[in-house]
């Protein structure tokens, strides 16, 4: 059974960096379409970005998050810089068997518990 565990999230003020991490276990990532989702009090789940065997950056984050993989250590980062007010959200892990990115997030098979990225103004 695959499970994902993100963290990193925090509180941050506009414009400072975090990075995100989710650790893999029971699959490697390498093997697995994953990707980086975020959900905003009262608002949908939305797709931030995904890599497979290329990357996909939401036109919302792109040239200032990165997703990025690491075999070795089985894990997925997201690097986000510049960081906005409107970035607060729970930032969501999430894996698929199919290898390409989709934004739907109905499409995911695995997703791990979420972490909180609060930016303050």
């Amino acid at each position: 059974q695959v499970q994902l565990v993100e963290s990193g999230g925090g509180l941050v003020q506009t414009g400072g960096s975090l990075r995100l991490s989710c650790v893999a276990s029971g699959r490697a990532v390498s093997t697995y379409t994953m990707a980086w989702f975020r959900q905003a009090p009262g608002k949908e789940r939305e797709f931030v970005a995904g890599i497979s065997w290329s990357t996909y950056h939401a036109d919302s984050v792109k040239g200032r998050f990165t997703i990025s993989r690491d075999n070795a250590k089985n894990t997925v980062y997201l690097q986000m810089n510049s960081l906005k007010p409107e970035d607060t959200a729970v930032y969501y892990c999430a894996g698929r068997e199919r290898r390409t990115i989709t934004k739907s997030d109905s499409a995911y098979d695995v997703w791990g518990q979420g972490t909180q990225v609060t930016v303050s103004s």
